[in-house]
């Protein structure tokens, strides 16, 4: 284990908290280990409790650990909510190689430049995305390395957030004794595993249906155009049953996963199961048709929610449909509801990597597919360069170095405490 490289992404989500141990070897990515854990003290995927978060976190790290036999001491987290946004930029510098060569630092020297935007006070820069490189005014490059030029310039999107929300989710995962490698969108991450190459250059929307929040992303030309998240999800369901039965939600979390259908259609008369009823002893029998009449009404207005908001970004006929993910969508008759609704095509992703073949992954992978993809054809490996800034990341807001700390604020000093204990 020790001549390969490691990698772990945190998806600290509305249900679940999954912890996802990678290794890279030449390149290449498999999942070695998965722990996952119940989400407490998140609500509609955003904190509301420190601590309830920071064992949540432990207890899936802990169950990854015990699984491969490691210690894991730092991660790469996802971050999404409706306080992310996307802006686009243009750097330029020149090339300053004697030979004219352009070089891994002539890259970081321009996503720097393309960096320089004015943001509100209460904003961050999360990420610096190339969208396409210009060498000596020739556009569509996706790679300049190695390129001879004299001015370099990169058309980038900005991707930034709201201080409040980063540095609770940072300080929840640096109390749970783990060091932040770096902040991934995890919207950029599960449309790299989940999105092919036509369906991003011709135009897809890619929708993460979670259990408290439903993340939209927009892809177009190669590129994430726009990001939306809508305040709703399975819990939604699972409240519904509970209300529709008149049982406990925990029961009907159990009803929903084991018997759950999104189309009635599908749903058999003959499949029976019985629920204790709030307030009485005595159970009662239902059968899976009269589960799917409480479940489809809401799954419907989850899409009708989801075609209104793309709509409302100011997309509707995208070539590519609408690709599903996400916990949420592994329900039986998730899929035919979607179409019906979306009048589009649509099919659900699911991670190709044994373990975690199952929608509700495809986050927490796709984190570890970016920063493979972020560090592939750079010479050296994602684990191999722990100490570099990921391209695209020129501004460590997870580790940064002595050099900058004395600039940094209080969370960033903490930050450095933390790590020094790992």
């Amino acid at each position: 284990m020790s001549n390969n490289d490691i990698i772990v992404s945190l998806d600290i989500g509305t249900s679940k908290v999954r912890a996802i141990i990678g290794e890279v070897t030449n390149g290449t990515l498999n999942i070695i280990g998965v722990g996952s854990a119940d989400s407490e003290g998140i609500r509609k995927g955003a904190i509301v409790d420190i601590d309830q978060t920071v064992q949540s976190i432990r207890s899936a790290v802990e169950h990854a650990e015990q699984m491969v036999g490691i210690q894991i001491s730092e991660v790469y987290v996802g971050i999404s909510g409706n306080h992310i946004g996307l802006q686009s930029s243009h750097g330029v510098v020149a090339v300053q190689n004697e030979d004219r060569e352009i070089g891994e630092e002539d890259i970081l020297r321009v996503l720097k430049a393309a960096e320089v935007i004015a943001l509100p006070p209460e904003r961050e820069v999360i990420d610096v995305v190339a969208k396409q490189y210009i060498v000596d005014g020739l556009e569509g490059i996706q790679d300049p390395r190695g390129m001879i030029g004299v001015r370099l310039e990169v058309e980038a999107t900005i991707v930034t957030g709201a201080k409040t929300p980063i540095h609770n989710l940072l300080r929840c995962v640096e109390k749970s004794g783990l060091k932040v490698k770096d902040l991934v969108l995890m919207s950029l991450g599960a449309g790299g595993l989940a999105l092919s190459k036509d369906e991003k250059s011709r135009g897809a929307v890619l929708v993460d249906i979670g259990a408290g929040a439903t993340t939209i992303a927009v892809y177009e030309e190669g590129s994430l155009i726009a990001t939306s998240t809508i305040p709703i999800g399975g819990e939604f369901v699972t409240n519904d049953i509970a209300y529709g039965l008149r049982t406990l939600t925990d029961q009907a979390e159990k009803v929903k996963l084991k018997y759950g259908c999104a189309w009635i259609d599908d749903a058999a008369s003959e499949v029976v199961f019985k629920v204790l009823r709030i307030g009485s002893n005595v159970e009662k029998e239902f059968n899976q048709e009269d589960l799917a009449a409480i479940i489809e009404p809401r799954v419907q207005e989850i899409f009708q929610l989801i075609r209104q908001e793309v709509k409302r970004l100011g997309y509707s006929d995208l070539p590519g449909g609408y690709i599903l993910t996400g916990g949420t969508v592994s329900m039986p008759g998730v899929l035919k509801a979607a179409q019906a609704e979306l009048s589009a095509s649509v099919r659900i992703a699911v991670p190709d990597y044994i373990g975690v073949r199952d929608p509700g992954f495809t986050s927490g992978v796709g984190i570890l597919h970016y920063v493979v993809r972020s560090f592939r054809g750079r010479g050296s490996s994602a684990g191999a360069s722990a100490n570099k800034k990921p391209p695209g990341r020129s501004k460590p807001s997870a580790a940064p170095s002595q050099e900058t700390a004395q600039k940094q604020g209080f969370v960033e000093r903490l930050k450095n405490i933390f790590s020094d204990f790992i």
